[in-house]
């Protein structure tokens, strides 16, 4: 049995063609492209996303894939032992060329005046929490996995497992004293952001289960993460922060959560859950070997970062680690 198959019966859509979009099997019919979100488990997480996604559409976001109902008026549907909700898209986004900055200040703007703060999604004002939980599990996993398959990968993993516990006592740390900081202002409200933000809203379909909701830095910063890692010019994050800041000036407060949250080695952690989650540990060796390669860069640019945006954090007031 098929998605089509799936889709015909409950939800009487006739795909005419299959599409792959951003590694996503969509289906077809006329204008409209449809794609399944196996939901087990994240039914009260999809329904505070989906609300969003309508939201968002309301106000002009129509490349996001917002939720439809099946023939019996139900969002989530059972079949062959996995939950699914059904999304559709009927707009794909062509206009990349606006700029990345300005794009996601736009946007948080926008979602700062979304009237209900969701509850299930919501890391605003948890980040020291979730830091700590997602820093424990990984140790206690990490140590698991080595003592399951102790091959070259894990070994390696190991090895490094000192080195993150210490960067992430770091930023969690430097998270803790950040949250004394009284300069803070209308730009620190709560807005509907991502998981990872990897310039999502100029990419052809806004997805639905990337929503959180969080403090905007949490987008500025995993771009610029992203940016810092692919070796992009420094003049790529100069622009993005500057595009950004010419639509929504940054706080003092908002500055010291870029860079803790930029210290926090999120990147390892999202690596490891990744290859644990596919299983597939073929190609992890080189992933992870080239990770810890780059971090070394990494760290010298994240030590020049408030000079190379022109912040002076000393006249500032802003803490800056020494240690990178």
């Amino acid at each position: 049995m098929s998605m089509e198959t799936m889709l015909a019966t409950h939800y009487n859509i006739q795909a005419s063609e299959k599409v792959v979009l951003a590694g996503r099997d969509g289906y077809k019919q006329d204008e409209y492209v449809y794609f399944t979100i196996p939901s087990d488990n994240r039914e009260v997480i999809h329904l505070e996303q989906a609300a969003l996604a309508y939201y968002l559409l309301e106000n002009r976001y129509f490349h996001t894939a917002i939720p439809v109902a099946n023939i019996n008026g139900d969002w989530f549907t059972a079949y062959e032992n996995t939950t699914y909700m059904v999304v559709m898209v009927e707009q794909l986004n062509n206009t990349t060329r606006e700029s990345s900055g300005r794009s996601l200040a736009a946007f948080h703007t926008i979602g700062t005046l979304y009237s209900f703060e969701p509850h299930q999604i919501s890391s605003y004002g948890q980040w020291k929490k979730l830091w700590i939980d997602k820093l424990e599990s990984y140790e206690k996993n990490v140590s698991l996995a080595a003592n399951e398959k102790p091959d070259d990968y894990f070994r390696m993993v190991m090895d490094t497992l000192p080195y993150i516990i210490g960067l992430s006592e770091n930023a969690i740390q430097y998270l803790q004293e950040s949250e004394r900081e009284n300069r803070f202002d209308t730009v620190d409200q709560g807005t509907i952001s991502f998981q990872r933000y990897t310039n999502n809203l100029q990419k052809s379909v806004i997805w639905l289960d990337d929503f959180v909701f969080d403090h905007p830095v949490r987008d500025l910063a995993e771009y610029t993460r992203s940016l810092l890692l692919s070796n992009a010019p420094p003049d790529e994050i100069v622009q993005f922060l500057h595009d950004y800041q010419s639509e929504r000036p940054l706080s003092i407060f908002s500055w010291r959560l870029l860079y803790a949250r930029l210290l926090y080695p999120v990147h390892f952690f999202d690596h490891f859950d990744s290859v644990m989650g596919s299983r597939t540990f073929e190609d992890s060796y080189t992933a992870f070997a080239s990770l810890i390669e780059m971090q070394e860069e990494y760290e010298k640019k994240m030590r020049g970062l408030y000079q190379l945006i022109g912040l002076d954090a000393t006249s500032l007031q802003i803490p800056v680690l020494h240690w990178l």
